[in-house]
């Protein structure tokens, strides 16, 4: 009986592991969070000492803006590369797979249509949407990820869509709940799957 429930363990570990990106390193989710609060404090400051009203400076506040979220969004995506790589390593497993092309184009689809609808508002000024929006988008992709990887994933994708909504409503606070939602989150999620996930297999 035991010898049944140990191979019935090991089938579904096994199926598990094709079906799922299970290389996604919790270091990757801390070090996303610091990038993007260091992101948002330097667009508040940016935007305190930054009082432009004509056209041609909007667009020059708009292109700043945007390449600070690109480098946030770059410095994050290298890090879960390189942190998801050496769990995968030490695991015996490689990184790109069939689960990894589909946790990819899942998430794709939606940070690709925000990004160029946020985008399109952040150009026409509407800088206060531009938060909301982000985290929503960012939201919906992390669910639409989420049944390709660890459940906690879902979480954090409910959590990021509560900050947009929210951001949305105190358009004031937008970039606190950016700071929240792209910051603090990810390191308490980070942390989380950390602790449980990696530290348990060493």
């Amino acid at each position: 009986m035991n010898k049944q429930a140990e191979d019935i363990k090991v089938i579904r570990e096994m199926m598990e592991k094709s079906s799922k990106f299970l290389s996604l390193s919790g270091l990757s989710g801390i070090v996303a969070g610091i990038s993007g609060t260091c992101g948002a404090v330097f667009a508040y400051f940016y935007l305190q000492c930054d009082s432009a009203m004509s056209h041609s400076e909007r667009i020059r506040e708009s292109l700043v803006l945007l390449t600070d979220a690109l480098l946030v969004l770059l410095v994050s995506i290298g890090f879960g590369i390189f942190f998801s790589w050496k769990k995968a390593k030490k695991s015996n497993q490689k990184l790109f797979n069939s689960a990894t092309k589909r946790i990819l184009y899942q998430l794709a689809i939606p940070l690709i249509a925000g990004g160029i609808f946020s985008f399109i508002f952040l150009l026409r000024g509407h800088v206060d949407l531009v938060a909301a929006l982000t985290l929503i988008f960012y939201g919906l992709a992390l669910l639409n990820a989420s049944k390709y990887t660890f459940e906690e994933i879902y979480y954090l994708g409910i959590t990021e869509i509560v900050c947009g909504l929210l951001a949305a409503i105190f358009l004031n606070h937008g970039l606190l709940f950016w700071t929240i939602g792209f910051g603090l989150c990810h390191i308490f999620y980070g942390l989380a799957m950390y602790i449980k996930y990696d530290l348990k297999k060493k």
